[in-house]
């Protein structure tokens, strides 16, 4: 079975229904290496999430030998000025990796927040950026801000729109789940759906779901 990595995933830190032991043992069986935990924060909670999600990616350390769970943050509904400021201070807790909750096109982001992701450099995932502009994408590109191709109901109706351009721009695109519960984990055969449901071909399909996230961990020295 081809392994895949999934970087976007809740639990019970925030409004995701699983602890994280149980997240990593679904995931494995499921053909998963490398996952991130990334629960949803902003100014209130980001101290005792990075907390949590640290301790439970060192336990699980302990017990697997092929598996990794980065410990990440998700910044949710933020004023889209405060985004480079949190994302700095994440880093600085300890959250290896950071999203931004993009303008889904099913909840109300503020405005901006697409814009201001992309041109953060401490922002390593953009997810879910719903009718995402052309300028943005450009700036996700030059500042290495990878776009999500999402599986999550609802916020996957953008991921045509966003796999075009990021194929037009040349920005970097990723599958994630954005897992909440038992249900919504990938597995190597729903990527590839996804990724066809997107529009891409088998070669950027293959792009995306193996060559992609290698870059990523690159990027953030993992």
């Amino acid at each position: 079975m081809q392994e895949i990595c999934d970087f976007h995933i809740h639990s019970i830190f925030s409004d995701g229904e699983l602890l994280p032991s149980e997240i990593a043992r679904r995931a494995y069986v499921l053909g998963n290496r490398i996952i991130a935990i990334t629960d949803h924060v902003d100014d209130s909670n980001i101290e005792e999430v990075i907390k949590a999600i640290n301790k439970a990616s060192r336990f699980i350390s302990e017990f697997y030998n092929d598996f990794i769970m980065i410990p990440g943050v998700e910044l949710t509904h933020v004023p889209p000025e405060s985004i480079p400021s949190l994302a700095k201070r994440a880093k600085s807790l300890g959250a290896k990796l950071i999203i931004v909750h993009g303008e889904t096109i099913v909840e109300p982001v503020p405005p901006k927040t697409n814009s201001i992701a992309c041109k953060c450099s401490d922002v390593d995932i953009l997810a879910h950026p719903g009718i995402i502009s052309e300028e943005d994408v450009l700036n996700a590109r030059e500042n290495d801000v990878f776009l999500e191709v999402s599986y999550r109901q609802g916020h996957c109706l953008g991921n045509g729109h966003v796999a075009k351009l990021a194929i037009k721009i040349g920005a970097k695109l990723l599958i994630n789940s954005d897992a909440h519960n038992v249900g919504d984990f990938l597995s190597p055969k729903i990527a590839l759906s996804i990724a066809k449901g997107a529009g891409l071909d088998d070669d950027k399909a293959n792009e995306v779901i193996y060559k992609n996230p290698r870059k990523l961990l690159e990027k953030i020295e993992l």
